[in-house]
């Protein structure tokens, strides 16, 4: 039997679809260079995933002068059956910590309650 980091199986929790979908909602006018950059990604690599994100319709772009401004369709249900029922924006609300409504507001967030102690 081996030991050692190389024969452990590598995974993580989110995909790289929700990467990409976490830097457009920080940034609606992050550039794809940017994106490939924060989430270790290649540039062709997140217009692949930007491509599926919009023709899911979780994403919608519109071209402003030289760039992409991006909209997250907050809205929308997660696409997995397992995950029926949770919206883009409750996604983004665990992950962001947004409000569940999609609206971000300028202020800080609260910090969240400490959970009570399990004895």
């Amino acid at each position: 039997m081996e030991n050692g980091a190389d024969t452990e199986r590598q995974w993580t929790f989110l995909t790289n679809h929700a990467r990409v979908l976490v830097q457009i909602a920080r940034d609606p006018g992050i550039r794809v260079r940017d994106i490939a950059t924060q989430c270790l990604l290649t540039e062709r690599g997140v217009q692949r995933i930007i491509t599926d994100l919009e023709q899911a319709g979780y994403l919608s772009h519109e071209r402003r002068g030289r760039t992409n401004h991006y909209s997250v369709i907050a809205s929308k249900q997660l696409r997995h059956p397992a995950d029926a029922g949770p919206t883009v924006s409750e996604l983004l609300a665990t992950l962001l910590r947004w409000p569940a409504d999609g609206h971000r507001s300028e202020a800080p967030a609260a910090p969240a309650p400490e959970p009570p102690s399990v004895h």
